[in-house]
Order: C-alpha cells, then structure tokens, then sequence
C-alpha cells in the first residue's frame, strides 16, 4: 500500500499520523496521571475539610445552642463535592443522610477508567458533644468526583485536540498541496520531453527546491531543443556538402577529364589513319604519338588530384606524418616562393585513423585557403598533443599564415565549415581568428587514445 501511495499521500499521511499520535499521548499522559492526581487531591480535601470541621467545633462551644448549630452545620455541609460530612452518634449511627458520591454529570468515567485509577477511599472523624453525648463528625472522601472531572477534561481534551489536529491537517495538506504542485506539471513536461517536444515548458512554482528543478528543465529542455535543431542544421549541412562535392567532381570530371579523351580519340583516329597508308610519315606517327603520352600524363596527375580529395593516398599506409610531408612536399613544389614549416610533435603518438584523416583534412584545407586567397610568404603547421576532453585525448591541430586576412564580416568558405562541423560531430573544436598577421585556423580534434 505504501509503496502505491503518491509523494502528496505519504506526507498527509504522516502528518496525519503524527498528529494522531501527538493527541494520543496527550490522552495517555493524562490517564497516566490521573492516579496520583486523584489520591494528591484527596488527601489534600481531606487534610482542609479537618481543619475546617476542627474550627468550626472549636467554635461551638461559644453557640447558644451547640446541639442545634451542629445539625445545620451537618446539614450544611452535605453538600460539598469531594468530601462527605455525616454526624454520627457515639454508637456509630448516622445522624444525617449519607452522601452517594456519584456524579451528577451525564458524561460519568466508564468502568475501566475507574478501575484504571483504582482510587482508595478515606475517612477520618472528628469527635463532638452531642447532647452532652460523644459523637463524631465522619468525614469521608469520595474520589469519584475528582474522577470524573479528570474524565470529562480528557473528553474535552480529546474533542478540542482532534477539532484543532483535523483543522493542522486540512491546513498542513493545503500547504503541502500546493507546494508539491509541480510535481505533475514536471512529469507532464518530462512526457512531452519523452516525446520529442522540447517546447515544453513548467511554471516555477512551490518549494525553492522544486522552484529551482523546474527552471532547470526549462534549461535543460531549452537545450536539447537547441541540440537538436542544430543536429538537424549539421544533417542537413552534410548532405548540401555532399552535394556541392560531387557537383565540383562532376565539373571537374566535365571541364579537364572530358577534353583529354577528346583529345585522345582525337589522336588515336589520326593514328588509325596514318596506319592505313602505305607510308605512314615517322614525324607524324611521333606526333600524335607524343601529344597522347603527354595527355595520358596529364589524366594521371587529374586523376590523383582527384583520389587526393577522395582519400589521401598513402595516409594508411605511410601514416599521418609522411602523409602531411608529402602534402607539404607538393604545395611547395607547386608554390616555391612559398616556406611551408610542418612540425608533428613527438609526444604526439597514436591518434587512430578517424582523427588522422580529420587533420590531414584540416591541413589540406587550411593551405588550399592559404594558396587560393592568403597571398603569404610563410605558413606554419603545429600538430601536437591538445589535453582532454570528455575523458578523450585530443590533437591541437594549428596552421598560421602571414597573410593579408579575411576582410570584415567575412564568412568561412564552404571547406572550412564542413571540417568544423566534421569535428563538432566528433567532439572537437575548430576556431579560425584573422588579424593583420594573418589567419590562424586552430582544432581540437578527439583522438582515440584517452
């Protein structure tokens, strides 16, 4: 059953159990109590009416009549609570009529009560003249009127605890109710979150506590919203990057590839004809035969520019740092004028080969740009160990050019956004800063080794 209870049930039970438990004791301490209370009161009556009845018969002596003033006296005191006063002949017969001691109350202790309390009854008599005869006054205690009046204050006791315990309660569980208010908007909201709405939204309200959980799931669904959107933003970025690439590769395969085989079946028609005649011309046959070796030439070097972008050739095989040499070794040999200083740190090590194509790729793009657009003298690539990050090791990849700069409000090309959000998916960072030194591009790249 408890575990079935909700949060908002177990704390109005307990309180309600507490609450029950805090009367019950009350009640409890009270009936314990009532033993001592009613013989500490009955001795207490019994010691005063005494002294009271031996001041009142010293006094007789003074009456015109004592014999008479002593019957209204007897008579008189009949009706005190507590304590029963008889006038009693010296033979022992009662002179007035006895007292019952019962309660003239309607809420009278049950039998339990009484016999819980078990009170003792005491007399003590106080002897008098009564018609020149001894006698005595009898007094006697009756506890039962003590009794009673300790059962009716624990009825009241009892009907004013639980009116004032259900009234802690209803207000106990208004306050509680309220406090724990979020708690269902929270679990709503977590539903919607589940479901992929990451509008959803809690009100802070209630506890500070709970206040304070709901505007974290408003960060926290605020964020994975935004993580979201910009997973969508990177899909749909990879696929128009795609696109791009192979409209490149199409138009290159167009404008360099289509001439060369035109090209060749150009010469090799000549050729076919030449072949045909009796005397075919030597000049002739080394001239188209020159002119289809220098295309072939040419379809080789296209051809490895292109497997270049595809995948670097020899980066498996050679590894990352011969690979980055004979990159390096091509741009220069391509751009002379150009220095080009490449240092892989030794403390570098594995970096697995997901990070390795992921800093070729860096590389390659970053002095494409510099080549292209930078106009430098002198371009430094770092590569070297870069710390941790979510419990991975990373490469800090660095390549800084003299150059002239982006200009203002300048964005990145299409390159260098697809390698930042190539590294953004694996974990990493890429920063390009451009001041009148130069562009420096500098990631991070997770490696796999921790």
């Amino acid at each position: 059953m408890w575990q079935n209870l909700s949060l908002r049930g177990r704390i109005n039970l307990l309180l309600a159990l507490l609450l029950a438990l805090g009367l019950a004791v009350n009640i409890a301490r009270q009936v314990a109590e009532a033993g001592p209370r009613v013989q500490a009161e009955d001795q207490s009556v019994i010691r005063l009416a005494r002294e009271f009845i031996e001041m009142i018969v010293a006094d007789l002596k003074e009456a015109p009549d004592p014999d008479a003033k002593l019957n209204q006296i007897a008579r008189d005191l009949t009706r005190l609570r507590h304590v029963s006063i008889a006038l009693r002949d010296e033979t022992g017969n009662a002179l007035t009529p006895p007292r019952t001691g019962e309660s003239d109350d309607g809420r009278a202790p049950p039998a339990w009560f009484v016999s819980l309390v078990h009170p003792e009854q005491t007399a003590v008599s106080v002897p008098v003249s009564i018609h020149g005869k001894p006698g005595s006054l009898v007094i006697t205690s009756h506890p039962n009127d003590e009794i009673a009046e300790i059962w009716d204050g624990i009825l009241t006791q009892l009907e004013v605890g639980s009116v004032v315990a259900l009234a802690l309660f209803l207000v106990m569980m208004t306050v509680v109710g309220r406090a724990l208010a979020p708690l269902q908007s929270l679990s709503q909201a977590m539903t919607e979150l589940e479901a992929g709405r990451y509008d959803a939204r809690v009100e802070p309200g209630g506890a500070p506590e709970l206040a304070a959980i709901c505007t974290k799931l408003n960060h926290l669904a605020a964020t994975l919203g935004e993580a979201v959107e910009e997973k969508r933003r990177l899909a749909e970025r990879a696929v128009s990057l795609q696109d791009i690439e192979r409209k490149e590769i199409a138009r290159e395969l167009h404008d360099e590839f289509g001439p060369y085989l035109f090209s060749l079946r150009a010469h090799a028609t000549a050729l076919a004809k030449l072949s045909e005649a009796r005397e075919p011309g030597a000049e002739a046959l080394r001239k188209h035969g020159a002119a289809i070796l220098e295309q072939l030439n040419s379809l080789q070097q296209f051809n490895r520019r292109v497997l270049e972008r595809l995948r670097p050739v020899g980066l498996a095989e050679l590894g990352l740092r011969q690979a980055l040499e004979s990159l390096s070794r091509l741009w220069r040999e391509s751009h002379p004028d150009v220095t080009i200083a490449t240092t892989i740190s030794p403390a570098l090590g594995p970096t697995g080969e997901t990070a390795d194509l992921t800093i070729y790729r860096i590389v390659q793009e970053a002095l494409t740009n510099v080549f292209r657009h930078a106009g430098a003298t002198s371009v430094d690539v770092t590569i070297e160990p870069g710390g941790a990050r979510d419990g991975r090791g990373c490469a800090r990849v660095r390549v800084r050019d003299n150059g002239r700069g982006m200009e203002p409000g300048q964005k990145l090309g299409f390159g260098l956004v697809g390698m930042r959000e190539r590294i953004l998916a694996l974990g990493g960072t890429l920063n390009v800063a451009s001041g009148e030194g130069g562009v420096t591009v500098e990631a991070l790249v997770p490696t796999a080794a921790a």
